[in-house]
């Protein structure tokens, strides 16, 4: 990635500059918390540290999987710009974002090393940076290691009670065969019970994923999510939800993400085209879903909520699907945008049936996506 530079001279500006510093770094920083952060700089002044870094934290920072990249760039950024004192005359300062690669040249260093003003480099890793870029900015080369980190995600949810029977040292009921077999050596004698109690095994984890137009920019990152979730673990189904419903879970169950994405494109036939999620939903539920596919299991609906059908019919769905389902996951990569309110009438016909409701737009979001699937986020989060 090519160098920014911006060039600060004042208090205000430098607060501006920082906003900038952190949205080069993918972190998401709205206009209206930078005047937040201004308004607080102007109360707590710029010469204690403590104060201007709990000033930005608390205006800049959203989520706190942001906090190392922004820690970073603070540190590097305040104790630089602050080094200044009050009698001097303020330096033109130039700050510099860079990442991390293997094609950086020695060319490059002599470049920036040419300019006699004072120069401030900001440099993040290329995965670090990638973790939290929206999906809709990714070039074919951040997907295809976007699909390695997302291969390294753990999509295993809470694990359900199985009718099959385990051996335990106090289990709720007594294991008979083994006890009678370990009778016989002590002359018909039960010495020593053996008792067995309820194995578990995982849940079935559904994946829907909405392939319609209006979700293309981030369609193609998230069928590389659902095919690391198809290849990674066992009991997964995946469907696409556009005009029609396509069951896809053999195309991407190939270990190889390239063939499977290739075999899910060919199957898919209704790609960038309109949405019809009721009717799409009304089929998984009387061909699937009710039927036992997703019967106790996660289900995770992938989709901006964008729907020309009949928003009734998508709201009977969901609530048809929702009691049968173990959890119900809304994922939607529109819900990061400043001031999102659920207004299209899918998405607010389907909203009171969800269980969890999250961002989809980066990898970040993926991994609490993943966490979410865990157990571990709480319930209409």
């Amino acid at each position: 990635m090519s160098p920014t530079r911006f060039v600060t001279t004042s208090a205000e500006q430098m607060a501006v500059t920082f906003a900038r510093v952190l949205r080069g770094a993918s972190l998401l920083v709205p206009i209206g918390n930078v005047l937040m952060f201004v308004e607080a700089l102007g109360t707590v002044g710029v010469e204690d540290r403590a104060s201007v870094y709990w000033a930005a934290r608390s205006t800049l920072v959203h989520k706190p999987e942001d906090l190392p990249l922004f820690d970073r760039a603070f540190a590097v950024f305040w104790d630089r710009a602050t080094s200044n004192t009050a009698d001097e005359e303020p330096d033109v300062m130039t700050i510099t974002l860079a990442t991390d690669d293997d094609s950086e040249t020695d060319d490059d260093a002599e470049a920036g090393e040419a300019n006699d003003d004072p120069t401030l480099t900001l440099r993040f890793s290329a995965m670090e940076v990638l973790r939290n870029k929206d999906f809709g900015a990714y070039d074919e080369a951040e997907l295809e290691m976007a699909q390695q980190l997302m291969s390294s995600l753990r999509f295993a949810g809470p694990p359900r009670r199985s009718f099959r029977l385990r051996s335990s040292s106090r289990g709720s009921r007594p294991d008979l065969r083994k006890t009678l077999r370990s009778a016989i050596g002590a002359g018909g004698e039960p010495i020593r019970r053996y008792w067995q109690e309820p194995g578990e095994r995982l849940r079935r984890l559904v994946l829907l994923l909405d392939v319609s137009g209006s979700m293309e920019p981030y369609a193609r990152a998230m069928l590389r999510f659902v095919q690391a979730a198809v290849a990674g673990r066992q009991r997964v189904e995946a469907f696409s939800l556009g005009t029609r419903l396509t069951r896809v879970t053999k195309e991407l169950n190939s270990r190889d993400p390239d063939l499977a994405l290739q075999q899910a494109s060919l199957r898919v036939q209704d790609w960038s085209g309109g949405t019809r999620l009721g009717e799409c939903l009304r089929r998984f539920n009387d061909e699937w879903g009710v039927r036992g596919l997703a019967r106790g299991a996660i289900v995770v609906i992938l989709s901006d909520g964008w729907d020309r059908g009949d928003p009734e019919l998508l709201g009977e769905q969901m609530r048809r699907l929702q009691r049968v389902t173990y959890d119900l996951i809304w994922v939607n990569p529109l819900k990061v945008t400043p001031g999102y309110a659920p207004l299209a009438r899918g998405m607010a016909a389907a909203l009171p049936y969800v269980d969890h409701f999250v961002e989809g737009h980066s990898l970040a979001a993926m991994e609490e996506l993943a966490s979410v699937i865990a157990g571990v986020s709480t319930r209409r989060s």
